[in-house]
């Protein structure tokens, strides 16, 4: 009897043991934002895009200086011109700010497109190297950060994944 105990003791003892051994799993997680924004494409993509957008507001703060001009100077030319001439400059000056209006509105289209197709090519590259990542180091899951609450910082992959990233991707067509 006693000798019965001591085999179903050791039974559960080697049950339970080989249970943990089989539930360590390799679950990381990776801060897919600061990939993007420290790796050297990110940055190179994020000042093409900061560049652009400082431009395009530049260009709009100098038509609405000119149409603001030529709205003064329309004004000022109010008692002197007859009321065909004024509606004819005010049409024209109508006319130009649609102009306008339209090429900010392009440009920020184009900027905007820009900003997508960059974002889709570096995702994509990026799932690669985490694929491969996962495949070399045998981890079965790698989550994105923002969607853990709590999670210890050594399963944090997120610099292995970055230098990896930047040694292997150079730019983004």
């Amino acid at each position: 009897m006693i000798k019965n105990i001591k085999f179903f003791i050791i039974l559960i003892v080697l049950f339970f043991y080989n249970t943990l051994l089989f539930a360590e799993n390799k679950i990381l997680f990776i801060d897919i934002d600061f990939i993007f924004l420290n790796s050297t494409v990110g940055k190179k993509v994020n000042d093409k895009v900061k560049a652009e957008a400082k431009k395009i507001n530049n260009e709009m703060i100098n038509y609405q200086k000119e149409l603001d001009e030529d709205r003064d100077k329309l004004i000022s030319q109010k008692n002197v011109l007859s009321q065909e001439e004024l509606q004819k400059k005010s049409i024209s000056l109508e006319e130009k700010a649609k102009k306008y209006n339209k090429i900010i509105s392009t440009k920020n289209n184009e900027l905007s497109k820009f900003k997508n197709d960059a974002n889709i090519k570096f995702y994509q590259e990026l799932t690669k190297i985490v694929q491969e990542y996962a495949k070399d180091n045998s981890i079965e899951l790698i989550v994105k950060k923002q969607n853990i609450i709590i999670g210890k910082t050594s399963l944090d992959a997120t610099q292995d994944v970055l230098n990896i990233f930047n040694k292997k991707i150079k730019n983004l067509n």
